[in-house]
């Protein structure tokens, strides 16, 4: 069997264009999906991704691990978040392709299942966009907390903390941790909470007062508390704070996360499937936290091929302890799909049985969602004096 060429498929979920890959094969009816989606990078992506096809194309897409190492090592440059991701949506429908010529489902490639279901987590409004409500009226944002909980989760993922500078000026700080206990209260001991702060905060100190200002809710997790890529920064902060901390989304390889894992710099580890190297390099970072006693809550906002490659990847990682969804971002999310394995019962997904991914996509109803210039909220993010600040 030859891989024959690698076809893109981008559908506009309006903050950000989902990036579809898929890997034909010269066995009739056989192809495999993945995705690389990178928000606000799509052009950049698609154009990696036809760089990195004559790397694989007339090649076994059985060898997985090797035609990883064509990849990345024939490229000579490193790859970058956007060559990493188009690296990444190539690998996922490579083990598409094996899972589906084997006829069995990917994680029974991965060792086979650990656990019976799969625990997730959602975004205020299941992510949908246009549902947003503003932190700064606490009565608002705890009845959209709520409603978002009665749609069926018990973990909700949540931003209370403003764009930030240097500083962490008092009023702010005050807000935070009122607004956090508002939303403890409405929801109970029974749901759990982690708050993104998206690396806002500039300093240390400044991330600090804001983790002890949410620390009493014992959230699961604070995440990217600030911005990635200082494991000593973050360990520092970990040891101060009475809060587990979370990061990885931001960070792409394995020697990445060996440093956080040295440091003990974090309780989770976020590793993105469709950034760092896919399935492979995933199993990789989990072994690493593992290691480390850290768990692997798998980072994953994006579009439905995602969603079924790390449902996949965690029914067979050990040390997996929740999954990020955003099923909900648009309202056809499950139209442009002919079949899809993301199907929400008692607050998990299950384990799913198809050959593959368990994923195939409707090309025609993908089509009625073309590509287009995503919205960027980062531009919102400047402070008071018109600095840029990190969003």
């Amino acid at each position: 069997m030859k891989i024959e060429g690698i076809e893109t498929v981008v559908v506009n979920a309006v903050q950000r264009n989902w990036i579809f890959v898929k890997v034909l094969t010269d066995q009739p009816g056989l192809h495999g999906w993945g995705e690389a989606t990178l928000e606000w990078k799509t052009r950049a992506v698609k154009g990696a991704i036809d760089d990195l096809a004559p790397f694989v194309v007339g090649e076994d897409p059985m060898n997985i691990e090797h035609l990883v190492n064509r990849m990345a090592r024939f490229s000579f440059w490193p790859l970058g978040s956007i060559g990493l991701t188009a690296l990444s949506g190539i690998e996922q429908a490579l083990w598409d392709i094996k899972g589906k010529e084997l006829g069995v489902p990917v994680w029974q490639l991965l060792g086979g299942k650990v656990r019976d279901k799969v625990r997730v987590y959602t975004h205020l409004g299941r992510g949908a966009v246009g549902f947003q409500v503003p932190n700064s009226d606490v009565s608002a944002y705890c009845d959209a907390v709520q409603k978002t909980v009665e749609m069926g989760y018990d973990a909700i993922k949540l931003g209370f903390v403003p764009v930030n500078g240097y500083d962490a000026p008092i009023k702010a700080v005050r807000h935070t941790e009122k607004l956090a206990r508002a939303v403890r209260e409405r929801v109970g001991d029974n749901v759990d909470v982690m708050v993104d702060f998206h690396g806002r905060p500039d300093s240390l100190d400044a991330a600090i007062a804001y983790v002890n200002a949410i620390a009493p809710i014992k959230p699961l997790f604070c995440e990217e508390v600030i911005q990635p890529g200082d494991a000593r920064a973050m360990a520092d902060i970990a040891r101060r704070v009475d809060c587990p901390l979370a990061t990885g989304e931001r960070l792409f390889t394995p020697r990445e996360f060996a440093e956080i894992a040295e440091a003990r710099a974090v309780a989770y580890v976020q590793p993105d499937l469709a950034h760092c190297m896919g399935i492979s390099g995933g199993r990789k970072i989990a072994a690493i936290a593992e290691a480390a006693h850290m768990g692997v809550c798998p980072h994953n906002p994006m579009g439905p091929v995602a969603g079924a490659v790390a449902l996949n990847f965690d029914v067979a990682t050990t040390n997996f302890v929740i999954q990020e969804e955003a099923v909900g971002i648009v309202p056809w999310f499950e139209e442009v799909c002919s079949v899809h394995p993301l199907r929400l019962a008692d607050r998990c997904w299950a384990v799913p049985d198809a050959p593959g991914l368990g994923i195939e996509i409707d090309e025609v109803a993908a089509a009625r969602h073309p590509f287009q210039q995503e919205v960027i909220p980062a531009t919102d993010s400047v402070l008071w004096d018109g600095r840029i600040a990190n969003w």
